[in-house]
């Protein structure tokens, strides 16, 4: 597979707009791209033509476009970034859905996948850990919009201590 981060962020979000118009329609066509992403129709048909060359969409003028396997691999993992990124986003640093969306795409094209894991890889330690989880994840979501903790931290600390299991070597 190619690497997605030979394309820039605006071919990006054509493989990401043209995947979900093809998860919809089964087919996509230029003014169903142009109206999702608000571009002019020439910006469109500039776009299919890289992405066509790159062998990632099967597009010819006035036909309706298809993804090519690779073309579908690449917008799979634009999407998987994104959304984790808006997952993380909203579940951890409590944001809105709207600022979340915001953030992910503009982020999913720059951050490297390392950080993106690392993320994901957070996520899902908060979820396991029994000094954290949803309870930190709200604690924090709390201090966020209050500025302050919802309970005393050494009364936090110690219910957190006392709600770890023993570990066994």
């Amino acid at each position: 597979m190619k690497d997605s981060h030979l394309l820039s962020a605006s071919l990006e979000d054509y493989i990401e707009a043209i995947y979900h118009i093809i998860s919809e329609k089964e087919v996509a066509r230029g003014k169903d791209i142009s109206s999702r992403l608000k571009v002019s129709g020439a910006s469109v048909t500039e776009a299919l033509r890289a992405l066509s060359k790159k062998g990632l969409i099967n597009y010819a003028p006035y036909e309706v476009i298809t993804m090519t396997d690779e073309g579908r691999l690449i917008a799979e993992d634009v999407i998987r970034r994104h959304n984790a990124l808006k997952k993380f986003f909203i579940e951890v640093l409590a944001v809105s859905d709207a600022t979340a969306e915001t953030g992910a795409c503009k982020f999913e094209h720059t951050a490297p996948a390392e950080i993106i894991e690392q993320m994901v890889n957070f996520s899902k330690f908060l979820d396991v850990c029994p000094r954290g989880g949803k309870e930190l994840i709200q604690g924090f979501a709390d201090f966020c919009k209050k500025g302050k903790t919802r309970v005393n931290c050494d009364e936090c600390v110690s219910q957190c201590l006392g709600n770890i299991p023993a570990q066994s070597d």
